[in-house]
């Protein structure tokens, strides 16, 4: 909590920096952004734990490694009265009036590649408790191509099929990463709420992972969000980077979306460098402060969480 305000970060690759690196997330001293004690420290309340694959393995690899991650998260980073699993909107609205302490984590997976045109696979990782989905990395696969992918294709047909799947069970459709395509297919299509987990604004910074101004605005328009995100390269090119130069995009994307459609994704531990004054979690209060500060308690409680639970409690099951 944050001056009593319930709190989400759409988006931090623990899981893949875990991994890579062999970090313990319970280390007093781990150089995680994201350990325990940096997201104990951050006030943030749900955090959406990323399961992420390098590409250049096979689609079986890729499987193999996506249940890896998901197994690190059981046994190395859920904990009773610590870190605790949420997959139904029940267990969302006992987390928010958290009483037994833990922090949320909403397993999320970015890229479908490990799904190899198997729906069964989309299925038994939803059964796992996957409830959102990064259809794309930056390259193309068995739904979609990624803004890194010169073709520029939307989704296939089997792409079409794992998202229509996702809105049946109750899954998060996430577009950070899709090619524009991509995204335009996916929103024709939808039924439920869209959003991209970790994406800024092209209008203020101009790089292919960062959002056109109908791109927000049509996220928006499904109930979505945009969360807006830490990664230097997405915000400007000055140098050094600082908190003030991601409020130029969140003023951006507040005008465009409006104060329901703009989250935060800070996509800590899927970076190498950081912005001056947002180095990990135990940073996370001086970023609430100020945008408090700047747009008021009212659009500060929903882009801080209260619009990523609106989104939660519109999709995931029930129970």
């Amino acid at each position: 909590m944050h001056n009593g305000i319930f709190t989400v970060d759409g988006h931090a690759d623990i899981l893949y920096r875990m991994g890579e690196e062999k970090l313990s997330f319970y280390d007093a001293d781990s150089v995680l952004h994201q350990s325990y004690s940096h997201l104990r420290a951050s006030g943030v309340d749900l955090q959406v734990f990323v399961t992420f694959v390098m590409p250049n393995v096979t689609p079986s690899e890729q499987l193999y490694q996506v249940l890896a991650s998901l197994h690190r998260f059981t046994t190395q980073v859920e904990r009773v009265g610590a870190v605790r699993r949420i997959t139904t909107v029940q267990q969302l609205d006992e987390q928010v009036l958290k009483p037994d302490g833990s922090i949320g984590a909403l397993l999320s997976l970015e890229g479908a590649d490990a799904l190899n045109g198997q729906i069964a696979v989309l299925h038994a990782l939803f059964g796992l408790g996957v409830r959102l989905i990064g259809l794309t990395w930056n390259g193309a696969n068995c739904v979609a191509d990624g803004v890194g992918e010169s073709r520029g294709a939307g989704l296939t047909q089997f792409g079409r099929d794992v998202v229509s799947t996702m809105q049946e069970l109750g899954m998060v459709v996430d577009v950070s990463h899709l090619a524009a395509r991509g995204v335009w297919d996916v929103l024709d299509m939808t039924h439920k709420p869209v959003i991209a987990s970790h994406s800024n604004a092209q209008a203020v910074h101009l790089h292919q992972r960062n959002l056109t101004d109908d791109q927000i605005r049509a996220i928006a328009q499904t109930g979505g969000v945009v969360g807006a995100t830490f990664v230097p390269a997405f915000i400007g090119s000055e140098t050094p980077l600082t908190s003030d130069h991601l409020l130029k995009h969140i003023d951006h994307l507040l005008s465009v979306a409006g104060e329901n459609g703009v989250a935060l994704g800070s996509d800590f531990d899927g970076i190498e460098k950081t912005l001056a004054d947002l180095r990990s979690g135990e940073d996370y209060p001086r970023l609430y402060d100020l945008l408090e500060a700047r747009f008021g308690a009212n659009t500060f409680a929903k882009m801080a969480g209260g619009n990523l639970l609106r989104v939660l409690r519109a999709i995931l099951p029930t129970t």
